[in-house]
């Protein structure tokens, strides 16, 4: 017999409501994936050149990039944009202090 917070909707899916035992499955699952690495990308700028330009970089030389000095930049994991932030130096390294965390949107039907 099914525990009382799970009920069958009709469809074959199963209600939200989780039994304590599928809760701990559910976690055990979660802390299978914590060794999982994810790429991290600090996004500062962009900007579009021709090959001729690029081609023409060397030491010294400047790009100029989309965004003002003191714009938030974005941080992406693997590619998803998931906060914003601005630069800082800790110990004479580059970091990054999130401001802002992105929330996904609901796709609409």
């Amino acid at each position: 017999m099914m525990n009382d917070e799970m009920s069958n909707n009709g469809n074959g899916m199963m209600d939200e409501g989780l039994s304590a035992a599928a809760m701990g499955v559910s976690m055990a699952n979660i802390d299978m994936l914590m060794d999982v690495p994810l790429f991290i990308t600090v996004e500062l700028g962009r900007t579009k050149m021709l090959l001729q330009q690029a081609l023409e970089l060397q030491s010294g030389s400047v790009i100029e990039l989309d965004r003002m000095a003191g714009d938030p930049i974005d941080v992406f994991i693997n590619d998803r944009l998931i906060a914003r932030g601005e630069v800082v130096v800790v110990d004479d390294k580059f970091a990054v202090r999130i401001t802002e965390l992105v929330t996904s949107k609901p796709k609409s039907e």
